[in-house]
């Protein structure tokens, strides 16, 4: 059974979930005490009537903003669910936000209250309350002593509000449920962006779920699925794929406790459906090559041949040929020699993965399809609530981002921009009259991204418009697929071409580490740590030598002459990267300015 029902608010999801569906096992789960537990659907029912009504009885009703700061945990799911079926608006926010950036969206969103997750996040909204203008009151959702200030509870505090406003005037959230219209605003999701200050995008419920309902046309989930949440709900990847796309067909939710546990939380849920970014992929694909290098050389080619084959039978099932008796019997050994150990490592029972937020290597997808874990691609905007086009189960082309979603018409415009009309594109940006209008002409969303559709209707993304750039040569040069083919080397971790302006293209290289330390333990050079290594003669030859066969078929200009090699990765916490891992070029370009130049020094003029 697919979707339950065509919802189009999330007060109707609430409403089917905890009155017409009966759901015999849990609706989400958590980590406690080192072990899963389920949360039923008569606990999550009570969790969100009490804590709607604890919002109401502090004043919160129709319009009114609400921010929640926290990590994925289902009281997550309680703040939204209880702000929005009392008619008001989420404002989600990163749990990695400093003091600064919580004080300008709170003020810029004017929110009344927040929701933050302990006593850490706590800390930094405290900081700034007295800058925060409209802010009324805080909620803390783990167990600390609030006594000692002035309008913060903790949840179960505000729970406990709930049930005394229920026993005084009667279930006021509950009846407020029928009233919250399709049109209405839902969420202000700020952008990290790249540049400048985030803006405030609007999302009404149908936004939303207009995208809910076509990933159920496409995908094939059931009330039989276990998603495994991991990637921040305040982004709206996850929230509209793994949180509301998860419970429109009855599947359960588990939360993992962080990137950091994600593989042993696979292990223990074992989930069969999961949201993820390339960024995991990459990670994954760097632990089994790695493993598989340290194996005798016996396992090795068993290895390699399984995923040979693996590659075989896959391209045979594409295009739709029979797949020969000895060929799937030999299939089927090495299903057992190195595909089951692998998914294991999944958990053993995923069906697919969503992958999103960036851009995944063609070679990643083929590889995981080669040894039977499905990676699905799918690409969208916050501004689209998220998704634009994606890649379906039996009808998917790695290196694109599939075809437009049902009920999304997608064009691209005569510079090669990609624009989107439909249902799911926002409302504008929150007090931002001039940028809503720049983004959003005659109903057409401009991406910023530029593409192209190819012979069979995949989208291909090439790179962004802003990223686009021209070497002093006039050659135009999209960084992007350069930047990800580069990324297929297992001493790279991350990588970013420069060449705006130049006369060639050099770049910023951040090394796989571990990767480094084996070679560097195999070949017996010397170092007394692993930032050293980035200084060594003999790594960067080893870079180098790698950098000339990945860029053997790159058209000259495209060829990157001179790279760096850097010390430390780009992070978040550093503002190199936004949230959702992708790379604030103007920030690291600005940051490492000077090993830029040294790059270029006495060679511009010999180019």
């Amino acid at each position: 059974m697919p979707i339950l029902k065509p919802f189009k608010t999330s007060a109707e999801l609430f409403t089917y979930l905890t009155t017409d569906f009966k759901k015999s096992g849990p609706i989400l789960m958590e980590k406690v005490n080192d072990k899963y537990q389920g949360i039923s659907t008569e606990e999550f029912k009570s969790a969100i009537v009490e804590a709607g009504n604890g919002l109401s009885s502090l004043g919160v009703g129709d319009g009114d903003k609400i921010a929640i700061i926290s990590e994925n945990r289902p009281e997550w799911v309680y703040a939204d669910m209880g702000i929005l079926g009392l008619g008001g608006v989420d404002v989600p926010l990163y749990p990695i936000l400093t003091s600064d950036s919580i004080e300008y969206i709170l003020n810029d969103s004017k929110s009344i209250g927040i929701f933050v997750s302990n006593q850490f996040q706590l800390n930094k909204v405290l900081k700034i309350w007295n800058k925060c203008k409209t802010l009324k009151f805080i909620i803390v959702m783990s167990e600390i002593d609030t006594a000692s200030h002035n309008n913060v509870y903790t949840l179960s505090a505000l729970r406990g509000m709930g049930r005394e406003l229920v026993y005084q005037k009667g279930d006021t959230f509950s009846s407020t449920l029928p009233n919250v219209k399709p049109d209405q605003l839902c969420t202000l999701i700020y952008t990290a962006g790249t540049t400048g200050e985030p803006k405030g995008v609007m999302l009404t419920h149908w936004n939303i779920f207009s995208n809910v309902q076509a990933a159920h046309q496409i995908f094939n989930m059931t009330q039989e699925d276990l998603f495994l949440s991991f990637l921040p709900l305040s982004h709206v990847f996850e929230r509209m794929a793994g949180y509301y796309t998860a419970l429109a067909c009855g599947a359960t939710i588990a939360y993992a406790e962080g990137i950091e546990k994600i593989a042993a939380n696979l292990a223990e849920v074992r989930p069969t459906v999961m949201t993820a970014v390339p960024r995991l992929f990459e990670r994954m694909y760097s632990k089994i090559k790695r493993n598989v290098e340290k194996s005798p050389e016996k396992k090795q080619k068993i290895f390699n041949w399984a995923v040979s084959l693996g590659r075989e039978v896959a391209a045979l099932k594409k295009s739709s040929e029979s797949i020969p008796i000895s060929l799937n019997l030999k299939h089927k050994l090495a299903d057992k020699l190195v595909y089951q150990k692998l998914k294991a490592a999944t958990g053993g029972r995923l069906r697919f993965f969503i992958s999103g937020g960036a851009a995944l290597a063609r070679e990643l997808g083929e590889f995981f399809e080669a040894v039977g874990i499905k990676v699905i691609e799918g690409y969208g905007l916050t501004e689209s609530s998220p998704v634009i086009s994606a890649n379906r189960l039996n009808d998917y082309k790695f290196g694109t981002v599939g075809k437009p979603l049902p009920g999304v018409e997608v064009k691209i415009a005569k510079d090669g921009e990609i624009l989107a009309y439909g249902p799911n594109i926002m409302q504008g940006y929150y007090n931002r009259k001039k940028e809503t209008e720049e983004t959003i002409k005659d109903g057409w969303l401009h991406t910023g991204d530029i593409g192209v559709f190819d012979a069979d209707g995949f989208l291909i993304i090439t790179d962004r418009k802003k990223h686009l750039f021209k070497t002093s040569g006039g050659k135009y040069v999209a960084p992007a697929p350069i930047e990800n083919m580069f990324l297929g080397s297992r001493y790279i971790e991350q990588f970013v071409l420069i060449g705006d302006r130049r006369m060639f293209l050099s770049a910023l290289i951040v090394p796989d580490f571990e990767a480094l330390k084996e070679y560097a333990d195999a070949h017996r050079i010397s170092y007394n740590n692993p930032e050293e290594l980035t200084k060594l003669k003999q790594i960067y030859e080893l870079l180098e030598k790698d950098l000339a066969q990945f860029q053997k078929k790159l058209a000259n200009f495209e060829r990157v002459r001179k790279f760096t090699i850097l010390d430390r990765p780009f992070s978040i916490e550093t503002g190199e990267l936004t949230p959702k891992l992708s790379v604030k070029r103007k920030v690291i370009e600005e940051r490492y300015r000077d090993l830029i130049e040294d790059m270029y020094k006495g060679l511009e003029e010999k180019a």
